[in-house]
């Protein structure tokens, strides 16, 4: 029976996507930058690269945010100012708080099943906004963002330090859900507990992280977690 349950946020609950989408779209408008499609693709694809780059341990938090921007401008063949236009994302995309359709019922359900926790990679002033935005703090015992915690998924301190916050903590009836697999799913399984994949955008897994479970949608977490009763 699982009793400590580990959120994702961005993608698992609150689309990220559409916040990022609109951040960019800002900051490339304010520049005088048509927010086309494949310019904002073109960020998105940047962006999760430094990301991706930050769960290996390879940058910090302060270069994600600003390197995203560079590589952007010198791919672009554009000048900006790469500070400037990262601290101008981060107070747009702190707005961008949509929910996933489903996510609230599926919250609401959940904590009177579970003890509930949000466990985040990012900025503490941007999620923070973004959740008190959603209205869905009340959902959750602990919130625990990296920033925060001074480690990041899929580290073992990040949830070394989760665990060490919680009273009466057992990883043997603990699990985390969420949308990445490099983060998520590799995180937990590292840290001893069971990972379930909320692959929301239906793709084939193509590494070698093998989640304990897989699901479509946070909407189907409860149903999942009455067959593990």
């Amino acid at each position: 029976m699982i009793e400590f349950l580990f959120l994702d946020m961005d993608d698992t609950i609150l689309d990220f996507q559409k916040a990022g989408d609109f951040a960019i779209s800002g900051v490339l408008s304010e520049l005088g930058i048509t927010p086309t499609p494949d310019a904002i693709a073109l960020y998105t694809r940047i962006n999760l690269q430094q990301w991706k780059r930050l769960e290996r341990g390879e940058l910090t938090l302060e270069t994600v945010k600003q390197s995203g921007f560079a590589l952007l401008f010198q791919t672009m063949g554009v000048s900006g100012d790469a500070e400037r236009c990262a601290r101008r994302h981060e107070q747009l995309l702190a707005q961008g708080h949509w929910l996933l359709p489903g996510a609230e019922a599926a919250l609401e359900a959940l904590s009177r099943r579970c003890r509930l926790f949000l466990a985040s990679n990012g900025t503490a002033a941007v999620q923070r906004s973004r959740i008190a935005g959603a209205g869905i703090s009340r959902y959750f015992s602990q919130i625990f963002i990296s920033q925060e915690l001074g480690a990041n998924k899929p580290s073992p301190e990040f949830f070394a330090r989760c665990f060490a916050r919680i009273p009466d903590f057992d990883p043997a009836r603990a699990m985390i859900a969420g949308d990445s697999l490099t983060s998520d799913i590799l995180g937990g399984k590292n840290a001893g507990i069971a990972a379930c994949w909320v692959n929301t955008r239906h793709e084939p897994n193509l590494t070698a992280i093998h989640p304990d479970f897989e699901i479509e949608a946070i909407s189907q977490l409860e149903a999942l977690l009455t067959t593990l009763a």
